[in-house]
C-alpha cells in the first residue's frame, strides 16, 4: 500500500486587515502553516521565512527515522533565518510567527508545533483538535482556572506565549510521529479561521465536502461571513492509497513524483526573501561550505590565499539589540498577565470565609503564592446552620459578574436554605375561661398532643 496526499491549500487577507501576515505550503510530502506577527512590517516576513525554510523538506529523501530530526532542525534553522534578517534591519525586530508543519514519509506524518496555529485530524467521522495551543488561555485552562468556555471568550485568549521568533531564545517546538491511514483528513489553519468558525460547522464541511480544494474555499468563505478579524489561512489533505482512491475531480493530483505542483499561498507567494538571506546562515550540523562561484579549487592559486575555509561572513552581533528584544518579550508577557488579573478582580462569586456565607471578589484560584480572591462581606450566617446540600454549594461555583449581583445570589442562597418555621402549639384555656373541671381536662389533652408532634418534627429535621 502506498499512501500519499490530495491537497489544497487557500489563504486570504480576510475583512480587516490591509496586508496578509499568514503564509502556507502543500506539496506532496509538507503540509505547512505560519501566523506571521510583528505588525506590518514584520509579520509577513516572518511567516515568509518560516514557510522558505521548511520548503525544501518536501522530498522522499526522508526515512521515518530522520524525518523527525530533519524536521526539528529546519524549524531551528527557521529561527536563525529570523534573527540574521532583524539584525540586519533594525525595524523588523520583534517579529515572529507561529508554525504547525506535517512532514509525511510512508505510513507516518511527523509534526512540529509552535503557537495557536491549529492542527485537526477528521478520522471515522470524528473531529480531533491534535495540537495544543501555547497561549496564556490555554494554559489557564490546563491548570483549572478557566474552564474551555469561558477561554472562548477571554480578552487575553491572544496572547500566544511561545512562538518562532528572532530572539536568541530556544524555543523547542512540539515534535510528535502520527500514523498516517487512509481515510483520515488533515485541516491545518491559522486562528483567523479556528477562532471564528466552531469545531462543529469545521466537522460538516471536511465531512460533507468530497475535494480538498473545495472544502478549502468553504472553510474560508464561513470565516469571513462570522466576521473574522484576521487573515484566514488553511490546508486540508487527504490521506489516501495510490492503488486503490482516484483523485477527486478538481482536487490536486495525488503525489506522483516530477508530476505534483506544490501550492503556496498568502505572503511566501507574494513576497521576496530579504537578500541577506542569499548567504547561508552558519549550522554546525551542515557539512562545509562550497566554494564561492567564481573562486578556483587549486589550492596553489594565489587568489586564494586571502580566502577563509570557510567564506560565508562572519554574523554581526548585536547584544543590545538582544537585550532589547528580551526585555519586549518580557513587558509584552508582564503586560498579559496584569491584564489578565484585572479581569479576575471584576469577577465576583459567593463562597466561605471564617466559616461564614461570605462574598468574593476575583476567582476561586491562585497562581503560584497569589490568591486571585479576596472575601469583601461576611453575611454573619454560619455555614454549618445550612444544610449539606447548600453547604456543598459554596465551592466557588456560584458565580457574579458584579458584587451586587453576588449579595443578592447570597441573600438568596440563606433564604432558600433556611428552615420553614414551626406552627406555635395551640395556648391551653386559662381557669378563669373554663367554668368547670370537666371542660379544663378536655382542654389540656388536645394541647399535649401537638406539642409532642412538634417535638418529634424537630428531631427528625435535625436527624
Amino acid at each position: 500500500m502506498t499512501l500519499t496526499l490530495r491537497y489544497a491549500a487557500r489563504s486570504d487577507v480576510g475583512l480587516v486587515r490591509s496586508n496578509n501576515q499568514d503564509s502556507a505550503y502543500a506539496g506532496p510530502h509538507l503540509l505547512a502553516v505560519a501566523d506571521g506577527m510583528g505588525g506590518h512590517a514584520g509579520g509577513d516576513v516572518a511567516s515568509r521565512l518560516a514557510i522558505a525554510a521548511l520548503a525544501p523538506l518536501d522530498r522522499t529523501e526522508h526515512g521515518p527515522e530522520e524525518a523527525l530530526t530533519d524536521l526539528e532542525h529546519t524549524v531551528e534553522r527557521a529561527r536563525q533565518d529570523l534573527v540574521r534578517v532583524s539584525d540586519a534591519d533594525p525595524e523588523l525586530v520583534g517579529m515572529g510567527t507561529t508554525v504547525t508543519a506535517l512532514l509525511h514519509t510512508g505510513t507516518t506524518l511527523v509534526m512540529a508545533h509552535l503557537g495557536d496555529s491549529r492542527a485537526y485530524l477528521l478520522r471515522d467521522g470524528r473531529l480531533t483538535q491534535v495540537t495544543v495551543d501555547h497561549t496564556f488561555v490555554q494554559h489557564l485552562v490546563d491548570t483549572g482556572r478557566i474552564s474551555p468556555e469561558e477561554a472562548e471568550h477571554h480578552p487575553q485568549r491572544n496572547v500566544v506565549m511561545r512562538v518562532l521568533g528572532d530572539f536568541d531564545v530556544d524555543l523547542t517546538p512540539d515534535m510528535s510521529v502520527r500514523e498516517a491511514r487512509a481515510g483520515d483528513r488533515w485541516l491545518l489553519c491559522s486562528d483567523g479561521l479556528s477562532g471564528f468558525v466552531s469545531p462543529e460547522q469545521i466537522t460538516e464541511v471536511l465531512t460533507e465536502t468530497a475535494a480538498p480544494d473545495e472544502a478549502a474555499d468553504l472553510l474560508i468563505t464561513l470565516s469571513m461571513t462570522a466576521g473574522s478579524t484576521d487573515n484566514i489561512t488553511v490546508v486540508v489533505a487527504d490521506v489516501v492509497d495510490d492503488g486503490d482512491d482516484p483523485v477527486a475531480e478538481g482536487a490536486t493530483a495525488a503525489p506522483v513524483e516530477g508530476a505534483t505542483v506544490p501550492q503556496v499561498v498568502g505572503a511566501a507567494a507574494t513576497g521576496e526573501l530579504p537578500a541577506v538571506l542569499q548567504t547561508p546562515a552558519d549550522d554546525p550540523d551542515d557539512d562545509p561550505a562550497p566554494t564561492e562561484q567564481g573562486a578556483s579549487d587549486d589550492p596553489d592559486d594565489p587568489e586564494d590565499d586571502d580566502a577563509d575555509d570557510d567564506a560565508r561572513p562572519a554574523r554581526k552581533r548585536r547584544p543590545w539589540i538582544t537585550v532589547l528584544v528580551v526585555l519586549v518579550v518580557l513587558g509584552g508577557v508582564g503586560y498579559g498577565l496584569w491584564r489578565a488579573y484585572g479581569w479576575t478582580q471584576e469577577q465576583y462569586y459567593v463562597g466561605v470565609a471564617d466559616g461564614e456565607v461570605a462574598v468574593f471578589q476575583g476567582i476561586p484560584a491562585s497562581a503560584g503564592p497569589l490568591t486571585l480572591s479576596t472575601p469583601v462581606e461576611l453575611t454573619g450566617t454560619p455555614v454549618s446552620d445550612l444544610p449539606d446540600y447548600w453547604a456543598d454549594r459554596l465551592d466557588g461555583s456560584i458565580r457574579a459578574s458584579s458584587e451586587a449581583e453576588a449579595r443578592e445570589r447570597a441573600d438568596r442562597l440563606i433564604a432558600e436554605a433556611a428552615p420553614e418555621p414551626t406552627p406555635s402549639p395551640t395556648p391551653s384555656a386559662s381557669p378563669s375561661s373554663s367554668p368547670s373541671p370537666s371542660k379544663s381536662t378536655s382542654t389540656a389533652k388536645p394541647t399535649k398532643q401537638p406539642t409532642d408532634a412538634d417535638s418529634k418534627a424537630d428531631g427528625g429535621s435535625k436527624g
